[in-house]
């Protein structure tokens, strides 16, 4: 299981692209992998004969053996048609002493217990499924991921009919009231959901966050789009990309910004990197735009409209998810005048884009209309103070007023 991210330590195995036996070539896909960022290819090491070691669906650590490729064959015996691939290492040695009665490896009644890959019984222990009443459908009978969900299902079906009256909770320790009418489904999460929601917590929990704000009036910045627009050949950027180019170059001024909080100490990467948040079918995903410092606005442009189609057709690398020192989340497109982001950690900070929107204001005795977007910056207070995170988001603003200055 290769290492996909810089936080994954365990994934999934989604489906083999290849057969086993089958010859591959050095870079082919051979499979797909769910990290805990996003599913991604898994291409081959290697040139030769493929030997499967692991089935679809298994959630195996970072390092655990998915195949073999070579012509001498793989270090363990053949598999056979009733054991499990990928899990023959921790398989108990013929020397070891026999498991204790309710042990692990038997059932209350004393037959082996059916093996269950390590995602469904994770779903199973979340769900409060009693994993001896199902039957597994994967291979050699194998309890899998949908045979979980299916029983949560069922179970959430046959809880929320009228006459249920009460249900015991998922420990057993007692009832608690039945579903409303009308019923209610249980959805399990993908792996990239779950890491997501993780991640999301423990920033709240640990990061003593602030956030600061300001209005940027965007007038001069949409009619700088309209100028390169009207060049040929020249690439339209988007206001997102504006911003993108202001902030790389502000944290270029503003390094703390750049950092990150680790082990009582505070890390300033040579690099900014920053993350731009694409929303994508029940996920979202944060492909990185690298060096954006030394990039021009063009580059940028360019570089963010790839990064967000390749995440919209699940084709992110780990490289692209990978590294990112700062994030942009804009929600602006939806209507929403602000967003209040959650940091993603390590990183010190992270914007919230707001849509734009008219307003009238006050100039030189005169009413004028003017177009807004609020920005919203939250950062980890143990990296950065607040009066230099106004000053940095002071200096994007001023960018974004005169937007010249981003085409330097």
């Amino acid at each position: 299981m290769p290492r996909l991210s810089d936080t994954m330590e365990e994934g999934t195995l989604i489906e083999w692209l290849v057969a086993d036996g089958a010859t591959v070539a050095l870079g082919e896909v051979i499979a797909r992998i769910e990290s805990d960022k996003a599913d991604m290819p898994l291409e081959a090491w290697a040139e030769g004969t493929i030997r499967l070691l692991a089935d679809p669906g298994m959630t195996l650590p970072v390092g655990a053996r998915l195949a073999w490729i070579g012509d001498d064959g793989p270090p363990v015996a053949p598999v056979g048609p009733d054991s499990s691939r990928g899990e023959r290492q921790a398989e108990p040695s013929a020397a070891a002493p026999a498991a204790p009665a309710g042990a692990a490896g038997a059932s209350a009644a004393g037959r082996p217990r059916a093996k269950v890959s390590p995602l469904a019984r994770r779903l199973a222990a979340e769900h409060g499924i009693d994993l001896s009443t199902l039957a597994g459908t994967g291979p050699g009978r194998r309890i899998t991921r949908e045979d979980v969900e299916r029983s949560v299902a069922e179970r959430a079906a046959s809880s929320s009919t009228p006459d249920a009256g009460t249900r015991v909770d998922r420990d057993g320790s007692g009832p608690e009231p039945a579903a409303a009418a009308g019923g209610s489904s249980v959805v399990a999460l993908s792996r990239v959901q779950q890491t997501i929601a993780r991640r999301m917590a423990e920033s709240r929990a640990t990061v003593p966050d602030f956030e600061v704000e300001i209005d940027v009036e965007l007038g001069p910045a949409a009619a700088l789009r309209e100028s390169i627009a009207a060049i040929d050949g020249a690439v339209k950027p988007s206001v997102n990309d504006m911003i993108v180019r202001a902030c790389a170059l502000a944290l270029r001024r503003y390094p703390r910004l750049n950092g990150s909080h680790r082990d009582e100490a505070l890390v300033l990467h040579d690099d900014v990197n920053v993350g731009v948040a694409v929303a994508v079918p029940d996920a979202l995903l944060v492909p990185v735009v690298t060096h954006a410092d030394r990039r021009s606005l063009a580059e940028i442009t360019t570089e963010t409209r790839r990064l967000s189609d390749r995440a919209r057709r699940g084709e992110l690398t780990a490289a692209e998810l990978s590294g990112g020192t700062f994030t942009v989340s804009n929600l602006g497109m939806f209507g929403v005048f602000a967003v209040t982001s959650i940091i993603n950690r390590p990183q010190a900070a992270i914007l919230g884009v707001g849509a734009i929107r008219e307003e009238v204001r006050r100039r030189d005795g005169e009413l004028v209309d003017v177009s807004l977007c609020r920005l919203r910056l939250a950062c980890d207070h143990r990296v950065v103070y607040g009066a230099e995170a106004a000053e940095f988001l002071s200096y994007v603003a001023s960018l974004l007023e005169r937007p010249l200055a981003l085409l330097v």
